[in-house]
């Protein structure tokens, strides 16, 4: 791996994971030395980033990781109910009946994982993960899974906001069941509404805990 893709993924995983936190300065020799890579990396590494969002520039404080505000919140799911309900309702006509089956069954099990350690919330959302790759292979459209994918980088740096709210992921997990269901059972229309379900009550609560623990 190049010595750029190296330091790029690095510093999208420690802001994605908030390990740095928004309003972070990002300076090129700290993060050099602390990276283990030259200045260069670290140059395009940042461009990178910037083009992303996750980070901007900050006049003479140099590059910056970008905060998070309400309005940003509601803009980026206005965006995901559009892209996501248009790739649910393709999902349900195109996809492989039995792969959402076994995904929704799953999700059936998943309040399981969450009442379990640490361990168990990382399979609960590696098991997200596995859903949003089936519908990407069911949906078949290039252009919308590129736009899906530019997004999901900031849906990870959100969530991560809620990640400890053991209820809110339960019902989460539900909701994620019904999703995969609508498409197991080839339902556009279901599926979008779920998807649309599942998107409110994940901006509502990911607003809420916002108002009590603002971020950048």
């Amino acid at each position: 791996m190049r010595a750029s893709q190296r330091a790029y993924t690095a510093l999208r995983d420690d802001i994605l994971q908030w390990r740095l936190l928004p309003g972070t300065v990002l300076a090129e020799v700290e993060q050099s030395q602390r990276l283990g890579v030259s200045r260069t990396p670290i140059r395009e590494a940042l461009s990178r980033l910037n083009s992303e969002g996750l980070t901007r520039a900050a006049g003479g404080r140099g590059v910056v990781v970008s905060g998070i505000s309400l309005s940003d919140v509601d803009e980026l799911f206005e965006l995901r109910e559009t892209l996501e309900c248009r790739a649910a309702g393709l999902a349900a006509q195109r996809g492989n009946p039995n792969v959402f089956a076994a995904l929704r069954d799953e999700f059936g099990r998943a309040p399981t994982l969450l009442t379990a350690a640490e361990s168990g919330r990382r399979e609960y959302y590696t098991l997200v993960e596995r859903l949003d790759e089936a519908i990407d292979q069911a949906i078949g459209n290039t252009y919308l899974i590129q736009a899906m994918k530019s997004l999901r980088i900031h849906l990870v740096r959100i969530r991560r906001l809620a990640a400890n709210d053991t209820a809110r992921l339960t019902t989460a997990a539900a909701e994620h069941a019904a999703i995969a269901g609508a498409m197991a059972d080839r339902n556009p229309r279901l599926a979008e509404a779920a998807t649309i379900l599942h998107l409110q009550n994940s901006l509502g609560h990911i607003k809420a805990t916002q108002r009590k623990e603002p971020h950048g």
